[in-house]
């Protein structure tokens, strides 16, 4: 059956800003507390959705987290009205202030893992709410992704959302940061490939020794039990513990896949030549070559994929076979990164074209073009099942363009977050974009 690949863009909300809570992030520790800028974040994710729809790419959008989490304040303590918690909690807990007020939403890559129905036993298409448990600012987030998944996708006969993995360190989840699918075409069955960083019930395993693996074995596992795949057709692979210690928090900021294709870096995984070989046996199994496209560490050091974001980008099929990298332009910033595309798509590669968009905003707060988007891939009538209301069309891009000039501040300090009128700001901007979106109570 056939079947299209849809990118679903994180639509980053009215109060994004650089708290710099994301240890291990590299981009998001170096500019911490920082001034922002929501207006100009909004409106560069926009234009990369409009750009890609325009190419006739399928690309919809999750709408941004209310904020601040007034739960998470009320929950340890705060209390009072709301403008009365904001002020002691930026008095007391600035840092738990500042985790209330995350903008990480945005980075949908990370709100659930997505496995389509051509996978799994029930002919269903399956979401698994990511828990994000290994930090404060992301571990409430689940309830609402889960939330708008569900509104978006609520057709029970197409579609099943599932809730977050239960939250302790042994089901570490980051969702599709860390997962990645192969396949044939879009609408035929496919390999699923998880890349976790560390084994919770394995004391002998390798693991990180300066920055946290955030995903583990059993978490993996345990969304392949809940999406029904096939064992078969299933492959864990663990990621380098030693370039998790370099900065790469997720195995996108050092891999990336598309239909038979996985671009990736020598030092990605803990066994290469173990990784492969499951994946090409894997990947047999559906009738598949797979299309291993490595870079030396002598092209590209580490350190530079980390810079300029290189893998952190998406990977799209076109419509002639070949596929386009939608990179940032920090790719053309770093010397050899730069040359590496040159050369890339110059020797006949599959991947031929280059697309490039400034993302400063969300670059800068440690999450390139591919966290900014979930993947699915769905038939004809999933498509018509879903919430049409988050398609990006030429007319919601307007929409949202003249909602995010109305509602959106041009400037953000972190002391501004103790300013209840910011919090009435967003909490208005929200109310009418779920409106605009059609999504009534969306938000608790």
């Amino acid at each position: 059956m056939s079947a299209r690949e849809f990118n679903f863009d994180g639509l980053v909300g009215p109060s994004h800003n650089y708290a710099g809570l994301s240890f291990g992030n590299v981009a998001s520790f170096s500019n911490v507390k920082s001034a922002s800028n929501p207006k100009l974040a909004a409106l560069q994710g926009l234009a990369k959705m409009r750009a890609l729809a325009a190419r006739g790419f399928g690309q919809a959008l999750l709408p941004p987290q209310d904020r601040p989490n007034f739960r998470l304040l009320r929950s340890i303590g705060f209390t009072g009205s709301d403008a009365e918690v904001l002020s002691k909690a930026a008095k007391e807990a600035p840092v738990i202030l500042a985790c209330a007020y995350s903008a990480s939403p945005m980075w949908t890559a990370n709100a659930a893992t997505v496995s389509p129905s051509a996978d799994s036993a029930d002919g269903r298409t399956h979401f698994t709410a990511a828990n994000l448990n290994n930090k404060l600012h992301r571990a409430f987030e689940h309830e609402q992704s889960a939330r708008a998944l569900r509104a978006i996708f609520k057709d029970e006969k197409h579609f099943a959302v599932h809730d977050a993995l239960p939250g302790t360190p042994a089901f570490g989840d980051e969702g599709a940061a860390n997962h990645t699918r192969l396949c044939k075409d879009h609408g035929s069955a496919g390999v699923e490939l998880f890349v976790y960083g560390r084994t919770e019930f394995d004391a002998s395993a390798s693991a990180p020794k300066k920055y946290p693996a955030r995903q583990t074995l059993e978490a993996s596992q345990a969304v392949a039990r809940l999406h029904r795949l096939s064992a078969e057709r299933t492959v864990y692979v663990q990621q380098n513990p030693d370039v998790i210690d370099q900065g790469v928090f997720h195995n996108d900021v050092i891999a990336v896949g598309n239909a038979n294709a996985l671009f990736y870096h020598e030092q990605a995984f803990a066994d290469e030549a173990g990784a492969l070989d499951q994946l090409r046996r894997a990947m047999g199994a559906v009738g598949a070559d797979l299309n291993a496209i490595r870079v030396d560490t002598a092209h590209v050091p580490v350190a530079d994929a980390v810079a300029s974001y290189l893998f952190n980008s998406q990977l799209l099929s076109k419509a002639d076979g070949k596929m386009a990298l939608v990179i940032p332009h920090e790719c053309q910033e770093v010397t050899s990164v730069a040359r590496y595309l040159e050369n890339l798509v110059a020797g006949g590669s599959v991947i031929d074209e280059l697309i490039h968009f400034d993302l400063r905003q969300s670059m800068r707060n440690g999450g390139g073009p591919a966290c900014l988007r979930l993947r699915v891939a769905l038939t004809e009538a999933e498509a018509a099942a879903m919430h049409q209301g988050v398609v990006m069309t030429e007319a919601l891009y307007h929409t949202l363009v003249a909602w995010v000039e109305k509602h959106y501040r041009d400037r953000l300090e972190p002391a501004d977050l103790a300013d209840p009128q910011l919090a009435i700001e967003v909490h208005n901007a929200l109310e009418e974009l779920s409106r605009i979106l059609g999504l009534p109570g969306l938000y608790d």
